[in-house]
């Protein structure tokens, strides 16, 4: 995904992480899960977790901002600074943990973990279902925190398989919901 300078590979690129998943919906209908507040609410996060409070500016270097809450009470804020967006194609994005004000800050649990990734969402329909795939990569980040995130990309498919199943669950809801109209 990430272009090779000077034909070799940097230790940023070989911790890529990617993930493909295809949802039974229409491309548009993914795009707006990811892109809508009112979705958002509904299925965003890691299994486990709730919705707490957010905001979304969805523009050039405006920000979804959020805060989820863990099963024994633990806040969570990230964000999500776009640097891209191509509607129904593209989501391009700097993601990072956040206090309630939004400034960057480490990972509440773990200090080696990068303080901002980049993250590259790309929406393909295909016989009415779309092929959602994801990249990331570290920013600006220390070998450490690299060899942090490389080392991670099990745990994060696996959180974002969770997150996923709860997008497609939602989807299937609203497909339902939008069928009954016809």
């Amino acid at each position: 995904m990430f272009e090779l300078k000077n034909n070799y590979i940097t230790k940023q690129e070989q911790a890529e992480f990617v993930l493909t998943r295809v949802f039974n919906a229409p491309r548009t209908l993914v795009f707006d899960a990811l892109t809508n507040l009112n979705r958002l609410k509904k299925w965003w996060g890691p299994q486990g977790f709730k919705w707490v409070d957010g905001t979304l500016d969805l523009r050039s270097e405006g920000m979804f901002h959020y805060c989820l809450r863990s099963l024994d009470g633990i806040e969570m804020w990230g964000k999500f600074v776009f640097r891209e967006i191509v509607e129904n194609e593209r989501l391009t994005y700097i993601a990072s943990f956040s206090d309630k004000e939004g400034n960057t800050i480490r990972h509440f649990a773990d200090d080696t973990w990068p303080r901002s990734v980049l993250m590259v969402i790309n929406f393909q329909e295909h016989e009415g279902k779309t092929i959602l795939s994801m990249h990331g990569i570290p920013v600006n980040a220390s070998d450490r925190e690299i060899d942090t995130y490389a080392s991670c990309h099990q745990v994060m498919k696996q959180d974002f398989k969770g997150t996923f199943n709860q997008l497609d669950e939602y989807l299937s809801e609203v497909i339902v919901d939008i069928r009954q109209y016809f």
